[in-house]
């Protein structure tokens, strides 16, 4: 069970706090609990919740933890989440030093969870929400029998990115209720010209006038696109219009709603990490740390920030991008006047001596995601010092290399992994393809196609769901492409898009 703090790690947070504080950190109240490493992995494997809905993959994610940490080959240094109050775990035999060290990372998200416009609309009382979950699972397993219940989350599980992660912060659909209004004013029915106002009841009476309204509702009912948008949360679109039992609906709308609680973190994993980071590697080199405790400090935060070929460390990326805003906007390294300067030498020594990166770092924390932070702030000066790489598969050596190190294209593969998290974007298009209450989806190709297998398993577990067959639009090879899952067995065909 977590334990309270320690007067003396209670004394290191209240310093902590007050050099976060001192910085313009803003954050929840912020709780600490000590854990002993097993349980650090128990509440990892849980996604950093205490508690969580029945389900064999929280064993296996607990064992992969567990075996890591045994052998040494990875350790959890800090567990936080965003709700309000804000609960962090601190491990019992982490040293003096590694202690302050999460305790500063820790503040630095708690102030990131705060004030991110993507964390806006999540729950800020998750841990009571995920106890909620927990126990309503728990109710279908005694009343619907475990393997029927954990089979069905295994399948949804696997849909689960199918949702809309912008849709906390816009409105796709217009207001139903005013076009609505808009479609009966277009579709007003008067008849026949006439000349004469009292020849209007004889020319149009009220007999011909309610046989056009109801030719001309008829012809709308059968025109109308079900739904009439394509829509990218395709979840909803099951909870909503699938014929799925209470049970299911129920865990159904949980998975939902936990993958939205989610998606902030995964659209601002860069950000939020390299913030914190930022603001540990401040705390500690500026105020926290001890002559004795600078080799420990050094060591494991060069552990964190670690960069190996091939893979990108959100840590440090994110930590020297936001000390390179800070710098910039110290020395007036933006604008009109810098983007037209061309001369090498004075674009080294360009120093305006702006001192305005501290609040520029704080404007951006507040408004950006990570494809707009890197879309908007990565520059070639910081992708050649950082010795950023497109790199890939050479068949005919068998190995992988380096392809390419121009800006654009380092600066697009980024985003492109960033895009929908690097997933495929899938929306529903139709509800009764063909007129046969077959669901069509479409995948918006983006220059990567589908993997095959993925897509078959996903089609298998989207009919169980559905009920009837399901089918997805796709390209290969510049070429359009209808795979299609019927219940029993998979087909392709080749169509014109």
């Amino acid at each position: 069970m977590p334990k309270s703090l320690t007067p003396r790690l209670a004394a290191l947070r209240d310093e902590i706090h007050g050099y976060a504080k001192e910085f313009g950190l803003d954050f929840f109240d912020t709780r600490f609990e000590m854990v002993s490493y097993d349980e650090m992995n128990m509440v990892a494997a849980y996604g950093g919740f205490p508690t969580r809905y029945p389900h064999w993959r929280w064993g296996m994610e607990y064992e992969q933890l567990a075996k890591g940490y045994e052998y040494g080959l990875s350790k959890i240094y800090e567990l936080v989440i965003n709700n309000d109050p804000c609960y962090a775990y601190l491990m019992e035999s982490n040293p003096e030093v590694d202690q302050k060290l999460v305790m500063a990372h820790v503040y630095g998200h708690c102030d990131f969870f705060k004030n991110n416009f993507s964390f806006r609309h999540t729950n800020r009382r998750m841990i009571d929400e995920m106890a909620n979950h927990a126990t309503r699972v728990r109710r279908w397993v005694d009343k619907i029998g475990v393997e029927k219940v954990e089979d069905f989350i295994d399948r949804t599980l696997s849909l689960e990115n199918l949702i809309d992660q912008h849709a906390p912060h816009i409105r796709r659909n217009p207001d139903p209720r005013k076009a609505e209004d808009e479609l009966k004013a277009n579709e007003r029915v008067e008849g026949f010209k006439v000349g004469r106002e009292y020849m209007r009841g004889y020319i149009n009476p009220s007999e011909f006038l309610d046989s056009q309204r109801k030719k001309v509702e008829d012809e709308k009912q059968r025109a109308k696109k079900f739904p009439e948008r394509p829509q990218r949360d395709v979840l909803l679109f099951l909870l909503e219009e699938a014929p799925l039992e209470p049970w299911e609906a129920d865990i159904l709308a949980i998975l939902r709603d936990e993958a939205y609680y989610f998606a902030p973190q995964g659209q601002t994993k860069i950000m939020n990490e390299g913030w914190a980071s930022y603001w540990h590697s401040t705390i500690m080199t500026r105020r926290a740390l001890k002559d004795d405790e600078i080799i420990d400090y050094a060591d494991h935060h060069s552990g964190t920030m670690g960069t190996r070929p091939g893979a990108i460390n959100p840590y440090k990326l994110g930590i020297e991008l936001w000390r390179d805003i800070e710098e910039r906007w110290n020395k007036g390294r933006f604008g009109k006047e810098w983007d037209e300067c061309d001369d090498l030498r004075a674009r080294r020594a360009w120093d305006k001596k702006l001192g305005a990166g501290r609040e520029k770092i704080f404007e951006v924390r507040k408004h950006y995601n990570d494809i707009t932070f890197i879309d908007t702030f990565l520059t070639p000066e910081f992708a050649m010092e950082q010795k950023l790489f497109v790199y890939g598969f050479n068949d005919k050596r068998n190995s992988w290399e380096i392809l390419d190190r121009e800006f654009k294209k380092v600066k697009n593969k980024l985003l492109q992994g960033l895009t929908n998290f690097g997933q495929p974007i899938i929306e529903v298009v139709d509800g009764n393809f063909e007129n046969r209450s077959e669901l069509l989806l479409a995948h918006r190709h983006d220059g990567q196609d589908l993997k095959g297998d993925y897509a078959r398993e996903t089609l298998r577990n989207l009919q169980s769901l559905w009920r009837r067959p399901v089918n997805i639009l796709t390209r290969y090879d510049n070429k359009g492409a209808m795979l299609r899952f019927d219940g029993q067995s998979h087909s392709e065909r080749k169509v014109e898009l």
